[in-house]
């Protein structure tokens, strides 16, 4: 069976869509694209290591374009030591052996761009890896050279300098500080890590640091990419002079203490590289009109959106993600905030809109809206991995979550996917601990699961050859991660052999997404009066209704009576709205 079939309508599109005399504005594509990241290590293996490689990519790419998006993301896919699989950089200037080489990336984008879709990169500037040349060289040197300088290596407090120089915590737990050996075998300075040892903490007041990411930005857009995701930007920037913080409260999580932490994040210094960036990308566009480059940033700031916009004021970053809709719990009060203080703090101020469900850092949408306490407002967790232990309902779980992405690609912006949503994948928790790889569970020592199980290599047959086809047939090695039992049912075969199937309803969504709305501005957006546990908005010449409630509930009148699309398949009432469903009417 052929992966690349035409969608079957029987589930979501009661209708095709009609041409509609909405009128289109020039903007960027970026604006309202819908882009799939691609987690390189899992989403195909051509070589039957048991680790995803560009190839494996490239063999997929027509799964890519029936889907319908317009542009991959790939997770950083550099060399690599892969403690932190790919975001600790030990090269920015190649491909990581494991995935290929600067051949096959090149063999990737120019395919990908044959089937009409643009390949963007991951970019991680707060640092790199241990083993990166720069680092080496700084161990390998006294205190005060220029290799140290492009780092915070610090002398240490108490006597003989054996404790720390400040009380930073790291991320992912521990302290944020280690001490190095001196090439004479003496204790001696420490190094800087927000994350983990193994990411020493790049300075950026090092004119060095600053010059090598200008020539690896347009090394690679050299080389075909059309943007950059860039990560953790946030935490670059450190209050001069490094002051101590205050401690975290007693009850808060292993890697929820660093974010008490003022003094390493939404620092006023840490926005010169983007303006410097900026530039950059405006310079190159001019320079090539056809294609025009962007940065979209990751500043996790849950509740604030007005933190994000510091971030794209002032010609810094073109996008920044909204992560308050994945943090939501399923409440129509939940999401409905979220939705309102990104319009109205982000797209008031005419900046483009970037919404997502799913990402490699995020507990998958379909367990999280399962669990016994989505509903729960009290479960939020500071840290993006949406902790809770709670049971799941995978069968509700998966209803929910098919009705939250109707919502969001119904919004105005750009919807960014994570691979295997579209084919209602879930979280794999119970990866035994031996198999687990993520620093998150070896820093806590298990006492937080981390984000393994939403890496797990895809399914893209029914049949249990050992990978779901995720390898090829007599594969070396198996799949990187374990996959769970019975995978073969969530897999792309499976679901492009299904009429009912998520992905089915994806691709209906991101076709009619694409007729209907087009490049709708968020000034056209506006919310619909709804009874409590409803959410309705009218987006361009679409109106869209979502029930967050068990039981169904009458949809208000006024508002169109075609029925577009549905989360639930063979609903075709414009009138009522079957519980954890969503439906759009025109």
């Amino acid at each position: 069976m052929t992966l690349t079939e035409p969608m079957t309508p029987e589930m979501t599109r009661t209708e095709p869509p009609t041409q509609t005399e909405h009128p289109r504005v020039a903007v960027p594509w970026w604006q309202s694209a819908v882009v799939y990241q691609i987690y390189a290590r899992s989403f195909a293996d051509s070589n039957g290591d048991g680790i995803g490689d560009l190839e494996g990519i490239r063999s997929r790419l027509h799964y890519l374009h029936d889907l319908g998006v317009d542009a991959v993301w790939l997770t950083p896919c550099y060399p690599s030591p892969q403690r932190d699989h790919g975001y600790d950089v030990a090269d920015y200037f190649a491909i990581e052996p494991d995935y290929g080489d600067l051949e096959s990336f090149d063999r990737l984008v120019s395919d990908a761009r044959a089937l009409g879709i643009r390949v963007l990169m991951d970019v991680v500037p707060n640092h790199c890896s241990s083993q990166h040349p720069w680092f080496q060289q700084a161990l390998a040197d006294r205190p005060g050279s220029r290799a140290r300088a492009r780092f915070y290596f610090r002398d240490g407090k108490g006597e003989n300098g054996n404790e720390p120089p400040n009380n930073w915590l790291a991320w992912f737990g521990g302290p944020a500080w280690s001490r190095i050996v001196e090439p004479d075998g003496s204790p001696g300075q420490w190094y800087l890590h927000l994350f983990t040892p193994w990411q020493p903490d790049l300075n950026w007041d090092n004119d060095d640091v600053a010059e090598q990411f200008d020539d690896m930005l347009t090394f690679w857009f050299d080389r075909g990419v059309e943007g950059f995701r860039v990560d953790a930007v946030s935490v670059v920037g450190k209050t001069p002079g490094l002051p101590d913080t205050p401690p975290p409260p007693p009850d808060a999580r292993v890697t929820d203490r660093a974010l008490h932490n003022p003094h390493v994040q939404f620092r006023p210094e840490g926005h010169a590289p983007w303006l410097r960036w900026r530039r950059l990308t405006d310079a190159y566009t001019a320079a090539h009109p056809d294609r025009p480059v962007f940065f979209v940033a990751e500043a996790y700031s849950p509740g604030r959106p007005d933190r994000v916009l510091e971030y794209l004021r002032g010609d810094k970053f073109h996008q920044v993600f909204s992560f308050d809709l994945l943090l939501a719990q399923w409440t129509s009060e939940q999401f409905h905030q979220a939705i309102t203080d990104s319009i109205n703090e982000l797209a008031s101020q005419h900046v483009p809109l970037v919404w997502t469900l799913n990402n490699h850092d995020a507990q998958r949408s379909v367990t999280r809206y399962g669990r016994d306490d989505a509903t729960d407002p009290a479960r939020f967790s500071g840290n993006n991995l949406i902790n809770s232990d709670s049971p799941v309902d995978l069968g509700l779980g998966t209803r929910r979550a098919r009705a939250a992405a109707l919502l969001m690609l119904a919004l105005p912006g750009a919807a960014y996917l994570y691979q295997g949503e579209e084919l209602g994948l879930h979280e794999h928790l119970t990866i035994p601990p031996e198999a687990r790889q993520d620093p998150i569970f070896i820093a806590t020592d298990g006492d937080e699961l981390g984000r393994d199980g939403c890496r797990v290599p895809m399914p893209w047959t029914t049949t249990d050859d050992g990978s779901y086809g995720f390898s090829p047939p007599g594969a070396a090695s198996p799949p990187w991660l374990p996959q769970p039992h019975g995978w073969g049912a969530s897999s792309a075969e499976a679901a492009a052999a299904d009429p009912g199937s998520v992905l089915t309803m994806y691709r209906g969504a991101i076709a009619t997404r694409r007729e209907l709305l087009g490049a709708v501005a968020a000034a056209e957006f506006g919310f619909i009066d709804t009874p409590p546990g409803m959410v309705g908005f009218r987006n361009g010449p679409v109106a869209v209704f979502v029930n967050f409630m068990a039981e169904a509930m009458a949809i208000p009148a006024g508002h169109g009576t075609r029925v577009v699309l549905t989360s639930l398949g063979g609903h075709t009432d414009a009138s009522v709205l079957p519980g954890d469903t969503a439906i759009w009417l025109a």
